[in-house]
């Protein structure tokens, strides 16, 4: 393969983690779209997104899901984001997002334990969630449900995962910005 064809190929584990006209927008890089069974992840060895579990029927992603490029969460992944939009996007979308807050977790496997916190976006581009500036702003369910997913999605895949409760968009933006420089 020459190397112009190769570059051709998407990147977006190199995409910088705002956006540049708005500092306080970041770029959420989609890996599973609302309502897929798939889940998908960005490989960055194949530079391609490929398909790595299929969740049992009657489950699938409340809400688009993806990373922050250019990131390392404590789990040695990028940074997982809740994606809140008007309809379902594809892997490999970046979406302009503002932060709302984040859903503090930890998961479990083999008696080791890690945090693995998931923050909340809205798109910016979304007419449903445009009023929405805080996690807390949204319906009690809504967020029961969405941390009823992940608890159940990782008990799918041997893991355990635990609440451990939210935060608003400053702590957000915190855990960005270390997330940030570990990646650095």
């Amino acid at each position: 393969m020459s190397k112009r064809s190769r570059d051709a190929y998407a990147a977006p584990t190199v995409l910088k983690p705002f956006q540049k006209k708005n500092p306080d927008l970041v770029q959420v890089v989609i890996e599973t779209p609302k309502c897929s069974r798939n889940k998908y992840e960005f490989d960055p060895k194949l530079r391609t997104f490929t398909l790595s579990k299929v969740l049992p029927s009657g489950m699938v992603f409340p809400h688009d899901f993806g990373f922050i490029p250019s990131t390392e969460a404590d789990d040695g992944d990028p940074v997982d984001v809740l994606i809140l939009m008007d309809e379902p996007a594809f892997p490999g979308c970046v979406i302009t997002s503002r932060l709302i807050g984040v859903i503090k977790g930890e998961e479990t496997k083999d008696r080791q334990t890690e945090r693995n916190d998931r923050l909340v976006a809205v798109a910016e581009e979304s007419y449903s969630h445009s009023n929405v500036k805080e996690l807390e702003q949204l319906n009690k369910t809504f967020l029961e449900e969405v941390e009823a997913f992940f608890v159940n999605y990782q008990k799918e895949h041997g893991k355990k995962f635990k609440v451990l409760g939210i935060g608003d968009s400053k702590e957000a933006f915190r855990l960005l910005r270390r997330a940030i420089e570990k990646a650095a």
